[in-house]
């Protein structure tokens, strides 16, 4: 398991402590948890699947051996494929799906999915904040680098409006789900390198074969402006060299409110307070000298004092809320809100509870769970509705990895669609730390503008960005 998959189990066990603490949300019940890590294949997951639901490792359809239900609602992501694959069988039986992924359009469709919810709001306005932001800094000459699984949709919002505003497209690769790695990579890195764009837009999936491209386009391509959105964060987090090629990208993060309370709490977990968390025991082991048990795979001696996740370099472990942790945080609130709506019916409540636990039928919590709204407790309002989340406020991040080792994410700006046109866009120019090592902007163009006494003439077959720089006739001078 990686740092920032764990950080996700943290954010759940952060909310469900937070929640059990809460007088006021659930009193006298408290919410346990399970947590599994999904296979790196589809058919190690769908065994998981099937042994959670029945309690077999043959699947039954619609058929269960356990005696009582073990959870509410399930919580999974990142990535379309897991999510997908839990929703279709967890789908059979009714079971609230709660997603932390990126937003996926296909999961919206209640035919496929009945109980699927996703917590992500769909990037609706991305293009018109990265499209702003080339705009604000006049650069008409920008590159596409698109996960053709995801990104199809994107690409033609994102062509129309760069058109729109004089914004061309330099190229554009579209990245095959399974390619063949050798000689695609060689062709799409050889457009890359050969045309003289210097901003590039990332978009598409993590885990498809742009992930395993834009790894190696960090080594062998210095001097680019990485243009990308926030899922895509992970990338400069594996990187702490001086040089890193990842230095300088611009990052589109949905904007939400801080959960200041989380970071004090990542201060406390350690391997006393959590003895059955093998992964946490590991880590003390690593960086704090602590000496496991090889049969428990416990720490040995009592050595928790000694260290702290916050201690870590950030590239090891960050406590800052990633997006993901917060929408693991806001799904579990949206489930416990839904329990406490039906505890406070007009039921009766005692007919509810057998043997201490909560009885009541799992897919009785959709109908709650497609109109519930509330505030958490960073001050952000919450539904689970999409016709509801309309348009998306962004925080723009800049990476920085000077000096050498001590990268971290700096807050340059923000993209409101709700402002009015040209006040949208806000940045702090001078905090932004360009790849080229130079203070002053990078320029991207296809042409230069063209000096007193010449005009432009259009290159035959190229974009209307690309053009060359003819002297004026005599007696004529050009008025553009």
């Amino acid at each position: 398991i990686s740092s920032s998959n764990y950080q996700l189990a943290i954010a759940l066990i952060f909310a469900i402590e937070e929640i059990n603490r809460n007088p006021l949300l659930l009193p006298n019940v408290s919410l346990g948890y399970d947590i599994h890590t999904a296979g790196p294949q589809d058919q190690d997951s769908s065994w998981k699947i099937h042994f959670w639901l029945t309690g077999k490792e043959k699947f039954i359809p619609n058929y269960t051996c356990r005696r009582e239900e073990k959870s509410m609602a399930a919580i999974t992501g990142p990535t379309w494929d897991i999510s997908s694959l839990f929703g279709t069988f967890l789908g059979l039986y009714n079971y609230p799906l709660l997603t932390f992924g990126p937003f996926e359009p296909n999961l919206n469709d209640p035919g496929k999915f009945p109980s699927v919810y996703q917590m992500a709001t769909k990037d609706s306005s991305l293009v018109l904040g990265m499209v702003s932001l080339m705009v604000h800094f006049r650069w008409n000459w920008v590159g596409l680098a698109i996960s053709e699984e995801k990104g199809i949709q994107f690409l033609s919002e994102l062509a129309q409006e760069m058109e729109r505003n004089r914004v061309c497209v330099a190229f554009t690769e579209m990245i095959p789900v399974n390619p063949l790695l050798n000689k695609e990579f060689y062709a799409h890195r050889s457009q890359i390198v050969t045309n003289s764009a210097k901003i590039i837009i990332i978009y598409g999936d993590t885990d498809s074969a742009l992930g395993i491209f834009f790894r190696v386009w960090g080594h062998i391509l210095p001097w680019r402006i990485w243009v990308t959105a926030s899922q895509w964060e992970v990338f400069t987090a594996m990187r702490h060299f001086i040089l890193d090629s990842f230095h300088g990208t611009l990052i589109f993060s949905q904007h939400h409110g801080e959960i200041s309370t989380f970071k004090d709490f990542v201060k406390t977990v350690t391997p006393s307070k959590y003895p059955e968390d093998i992964f946490l025991a590991r880590v003390w082991e690593i960086y704090f000298n602590c000496t496991l048990s090889d049969a428990s795979c416990k720490p040995i001696e009592n050595c928790s004092s000694r260290g702290s996740l916050e201690w870590l370099p950030w590239y090891h472990f960050d406590t800052a809320m990633s997006d993901g942790s917060y929408h693991v945080y806001n799904a579990v609130y949206a489930v416990a809100h839904t329990l406490h709506r039906i505890l406070m019916q007009q039921v009766d409540k005692q007919a509810m509870k057998i043997g201490g636990k909560m009885k009541y039928p799992h897919w009785k919590l959709n109908h709650i769970l497609k109109n519930i709204k509330f505030i958490n407790p960073g001050g952000d309002s919450i539904t689970l509705n999409p016709s509801e989340k309309l348009y998306v406020e962004y925080d723009i991040l800049n990476f920085w990895n000077f000096p050498q080792g001590l990268g971290y994410k700096v807050k340059v700006g923000t993209f409101s669609p709700y402002l009015p046109p040209g006040q949208q866009l806000s940045l702090l120019e001078d905090r932004i730390e360009w790849s080229t090592g130079d203070q002053e902007t990078p320029i991207s163009v296809c042409s230069e503008n063209c000096g007193p006494g010449f005009r432009k003439s259009l290159q035959e077959g190229k974009a209307v960005c690309c053009f060359d720089c003819h002297p004026c006739p005599n007696n004529e001078i050009s008025n553009g």
